[in-house]
């Protein structure tokens, strides 16, 4: 102000002022970040510029608080002020002189004491700008003067320069951009408006016109400019003759370079930025307000502008600039992609349409390149597609089907060969889509990659045919893996690679680990699977299935059933088919150890089944003898006809089973042909053993029509004696009963009748004298009294007597019991409708058990009849037994 005051216009635009100088304010530096004002003017006339610094929080005397005064003089050389800025840190302050110089102050400029001044620059032209760029702890000072420009590093001591440029600016035609355009300087000639970085000259924009303000605002380049031109009327504009010179107001967006805002004005001085808005000060003492629209509201302006003239490339920058989401730019590209579409632009079209993925329907854009023709562009799509992890099957199966229709393998490669970070697809669809095609090796890489284990070995093995390498991959998996498809592959593998099938199924079966594995032995346990479980992979490879189950029962004892019982069935097999002697030999020897290994007690039918199917007498022999099966065994012989094998058996055998001795004497009986020598030996032994009684022998060797009475002879000649022997002994062992038996009913009737003297002097249990008192028996023993009481269990019976009359007594007690059953019997059998029940349950609680007693003979019955009633009935025992 030229009469030294500051005037404040609040929000409210009610006018305040205070007299900072005597004479006038030249220079004004509103600091954005803090409430300090730095002036510069004059108290007295002559060239004495005052800086003064103001702290607008603290008030003295109703003004703000003035906090530092000093000149403003470069040296001892009084100049004019050109030019002032301040640094937002409060620690430089520059002053430029219309002399050229610089004066630079270092430190709190706020206070005298902690800051320094001194001259940075001299030159022979005016300053016209100044401003300081701050990037992260450098701080750059830019200085233009009317012919050029330099930077100073202020972080570095000495203050290094570099001159940018051999041409400069007028008074107040530079700026400081903001971060958007990297803190750049910008001078404005009056052609062209420059930028710099520090240490070099950036891009330059041609804007013709005698630039007269310059500023920088949210993005803007603001610029006011005489213009000569005759342009459009303006609502700002005078009413007066347009002959006179005006002044262009033009904001400028360079970003995306365009023009946001143009009008003309008169006699402009100043535009300031204050609370979200411009404000243009004309001479005429009018201020005018330039309002900036919202996002929106611009965004749809421009577009509708820019989409009617076809700028879309400017509508995307204009959108990004002003931070637009994802799903406007998403419509931007859309249209834009439509536009180039239509105008048979498809290369530039799906550029745009990959711009919208995430956002736009992928079948949007699939739809409308389809066509063969345009199959590269789709295809472009689709990889980006599946680069942001956005395609699914289909997107999947169209893309490959789009490389195999190209026959680009060299993108097919790149495609399946792309790490998981990069690209996400359904790999079971790829793998589908490849075989497909044709592309086998591409599509095993992907299920190998990816261990689809099941489809690698499925085109290994069904299309490339490579058994071996499938096979060898199935040694890799893990052990329940390999497993599995072993089971589901082994019979193909087995027909074409048989011996490595076998060996990995030896190793599968007993210690598997996989191969290639690091682990150490005793770090991964080894697991086996069960053997018998793979026999049926064995189908048609008799000589491998031998191999794997002799294999088997060598390593594991505990191998499962069915391999030993498969291995005796293969063993057999190959006897029964061989034709050289010796091998045949060694195969016999093989299935016989194999059974008497003692692995066939739990299946003893099937083995015996299997030796008989195979016409294996001695596996059939052994299997009779360990199941005891003798008479199995003199059948198989009698079959045969080997006579000597049938009498073996009887010897080896008839101890077990008497019955044998019998069944070989009516085979022998049987036959026709002349076996006198085998029947001499069978009845030899039957008359030892006492087996059969005579008569039987005889109606059993009635039927032979070959064996005459001089093949018995000798055995009823023997068999004749021996009973004639047992007669005597038997009449020999009655006449004893009956002595004894009187001679007993004498000492009964001498007992009645007579008295019984008692002349033992010994005592019966003790031995010792008898002595009084004493107990005497009838028997004849005597005891001691106290012996007697010690050992005797009643006081009417001898205890040495007492043991054999128990017996007696049991047996008649016995007799009487079993007459109380008989007649028991008789009446329920009587009474019963089930008379068969009846002798069911009696047979059950034994009561048909036979049990002799030898008493007296009945009178008029000698011991010949009696030996005679019994062989009569053992003679019908042995033919109900037989």
């Amino acid at each position: 102000n030229m009469d030294g005051q500051i005037w404040f216009l609040p929000r409210s635009l009610q006018l305040s002022s205070f007299q900072a100088y005597k004479l006038r304010v030249t220079h004004l530096y509103q600091l954005k970040q803090h409430s300090i004002l730095v002036s510069i003017g004059e108290d007295e006339e002559g060239i004495n510029p005052l800086v003064k610094v103001w702290n607008l929080e603290k008030r003295d005397g109703g003004n703000p608080l003035c906090t530092r005064i000093f000149p403003a003089i470069p040296g001892n050389k009084p100049t004019v002020v050109s030019c002032l800025t301040v640094h937002e840190n409060l620690n430089f302050m520059a002053i430029g002189f219309a002399d050229g110089s610089v004066v630079l102050t270092k430190g709190d400029i706020t206070r005298d004491r902690h800051s320094k001044t001194q001259i940075l620059h001299e030159g022979s032209y005016p300053v016209t700008g100044l401003a300081f760029r701050q990037s992260g702890k450098t701080t750059h000072l830019f200085v233009v003067t009317t012919e050029n420009i330099q930077s100073y590093m202020l972080s570095v001591k000495d203050y290094p320069h570099l001159e940018l440029d051999t041409h400069g600016c007028g008074l107040r035609c530079s700026s400081l951009s903001d971060p958007s355009q990297d803190l750049q300087f910008i001078v404005a000639g009056n052609e062209c408006v420059y930028l710099y970085q520090p240490d070099e000259r950036g891009p330059c924009f041609a804007f013709e016109g005698q630039k007269l303000i310059v500023h920088w605002y949210r993005g803007y380049l603001i610029i006011v400019s005489k213009d000569r031109k005759t342009s459009p009327k303006s609502e700002f504009a005078g009413n007066e003759a347009q002959n006179s010179d005006k002044q262009v107001l033009n904001i400028y967006d360079l970003c995306n370079k365009f023009i946001a805002y143009s009008s003309i004005f008169d006699d402009i001085v100043d535009v300031l930025a204050e609370w979200g808005s411009l404000y243009v000060l004309t001479r005429d003492g009018k201020i005018h307000v330039l309002q900036e629209k919202d996002t929106q509201t611009k965004l749809e302006a421009c577009k509708f502008m820019l989409f009617r003239k076809n700028l879309f490339e400017m509508a995307i920058n204009l959108a990004k600039s002003h931070h637009l989401d994802s799903d406007g730019l998403s419509e931007i590209f859309r249209q834009y992609g439509d536009h180039l579409y239509n105008k048979g632009n498809h290369d530039g079209a799906i550029q745009q349409y990959i711009r919208t993925i995430g956002k736009l329907e992928p079948s949007y854009v699939i739809r409308k390149f389809l066509d063969a023709q345009r199959i590269h562009n789709l295809t472009a799509y689709l990889q980006m597609l599946h680069l942001q992890s956005l395609a699914n099957a289909d997107h999947t199966t169209l893309l490959l089907n789009c490389y195999t229709k190209l026959k680009d393998s060299s993108k097919l490669e790149e495609f399946i060969k792309t790490s998981e970070s990069e690209v996400h697809f359904d790999v079971e669809t790829a793998i589908k889509v490849l075989r497909q095609a044709g592309y086998y090796s591409h599509a095993v890489y992907l299920a190998e990659k990816h261990e689809h284990h099941e489809w690698y070995l499925k085109i290994q093995l069904e299309d490339i045919k490579n058994y071996q390498e499938a096979l060898h991959y199935i040694g890799k998996l893990p052990f329940e893996q390999a497993e599995s498809n072993m089971k589901r592959y082994g019979k193909i593998l087995m027909h074409h690679v048989p011996n490595e099938t076998t060996e990995l199924l030896k190793i599968l079966c007993t210690d598997y680990r996989p191969s290639g594995c690091n682990e150490g032995p005793g770090i991964l346990e080894g697991k086996k699977a069960n053997s018998e479980e793979f026999i049926p992979v064995f189908a048609n490879n008799s000589r491998e299935l031998k191999a794997f189950l002799e294999h088997m029962t060598e390593v594991q004892a505990d191998s499962p059933q069915g391999v030993y019982d498969t291995l005796l069935e293969l063993r057999l097999q190959n006897w029964a088919h061989e034709q050289d002697e010796q091998i045949k030999e060694k195969l016999h020897n093989e299935a016989l150890t194999l059974l008497k290994s003692g692995r066939f007690k739990t299946v003893f039918d099937k083995a015996l089944v299997l030796c008989q199917m195979h016409n294996f007498k001695d596996g059939v022999l052994y299997l009779y003898e360990q199941g005891k099966l003798f008479q199995q065994i003199m059948h198989y012989h009698m079959q045969n006809e080997q006579y000597k094998k049938v009498i073996e058996v009887c010897e080896l055998y008839g101890d077990q089973e008497a019955c044998l001795w019998e069944q070989a004497l009516g085979y022998f009986a049987r036959k026709e042909e002349n076996c006198k020598e085998y029947i001499a030996a069978v009845l030899k032994h039957i008359e030892n053993k006492n087996l059969m009684p005579p008569l039987l022998v005889v109606q059993t060797l009635a039927h032979n029509s070959t064996a005459t009475l001089s093949v018995i002879k000798d055995y009823l000649v023997n068999k004749l004696q021996k009973q004639s022997r047992q007669i005597e002994q038997d009449e020999q062992r009655i006449q004893k009963y009956r002595e004894e038996t009187t001679r007993i009913r004498l000492e009964i009737e001498e007992l009645k009748a007579s008295p019984k003297i008692f002349q033992k002097t010994k005592c019966s249990i003790c031995t010792s004298a008898l002595e009084l008192p004493s107990v005497h028996f009838l028997c004849g023993h005597s005891f001691h009294q106290h012996c007697f009481e010690s050992y005797s269990e009643s006081d009417s019976e001898c205890p040495t007597c007492m043991p054999e009359n128990r017996k007696v007594m049991d047996m008649i007690r016995a007799q009487e019991q079993k007459t109380d059953l008989h007649d028991q019997f008789q009446h329920q059998l009587k009474c019963s409708n089930d008379g068969f029940s009846v002798v069911a349950d009696y047979f059950g609680r034994g009561v048909f058990n036979k049990l002799t007693l030898i008493t007296d003979l009945p009178s008029g019955k000698t011991a010949t009849t009696i030996e005679a009633g019994l062989q009569r009935e053992r003679l019908i025992h042995t033919k109900r037994s037989t």
